[in-house]
């Protein structure tokens, strides 16, 4: 596994090695130690998610408030993906400033989403299959969320006509959130 950091301090893209021949292809898909070193803190994950989700969905931005917050560990399994992490934390110096990156069942790729970053991806494919390893159980009444097609966030999801549901539309604005960070 190689690994690549960004401007923004915590997020760390994790991109696999594969093993390819004439049969198909192996590789590791998840090493704690591994992980643990990569990141140099001592992670345990409670529970494991999957959504399916249609081509042009965009899902997020989506995260949990303490002392319910969680650290994401995320990765396609079968499709593609724009996938986003925004700093939220309010005494960081990239407070607001997001990283972007692409994710398929075919690169392998993980990217690790920190506490104190919203997340949320755009499947680019229909049936896209998208795992997340989180260090803290879901809790209803935690969650929080900005929304996608905030215009101080201009993020690009490569999407023209997204399907978002409505409870991703009444999100807060990037202006008037306020961050639990």
């Amino acid at each position: 596994m190689s690994v690549e950091r960004f401007e923004i301090e915590g997020p760390v893209l994790i991109k696999t090695r594969k093993f390819a021949d004439e049969r198909g292809c192996f590789f590791e898909s998840y090493n704690t130690q591994l992980l643990n070193e990569i990141l140099g803190d001592q992670l345990e994950f409670v529970q494991d998610n999957i959504s399916v989700s249609k081509k042009g969905v965009i899902r997020g931005l989506h995260l949990q408030a303490p002392p319910y917050a969680q650290g994401k560990l995320v990765r396609v399994l079968k499709g593609s993906v724009i996938d986003v992490a925004v700093d939220i934390r309010k005494s960081s110096p990239t407070y607001g400033k997001y990283v972007r990156v692409f994710l398929s069942a075919e690169n392998g790729d993980q990217f690790w989403i920190p506490e104190g970053f919203a997340h949320g991806f755009s499947a680019l494919e229909e049936d896209t299959i998208f795992s997340y390893k989180c260090t803290n159980y879901y809790h209803p009444a935690s969650e929080k969320g900005i929304r996608f097609d905030d215009p101080d966030l201009n993020i690009d999801w490569e999407i023209n006509e997204p399907i978002v549901n409505q409870k991703d539309y009444s999100n807060s604005f990037f202006a008037t959130f306020d961050s639990p960070f």
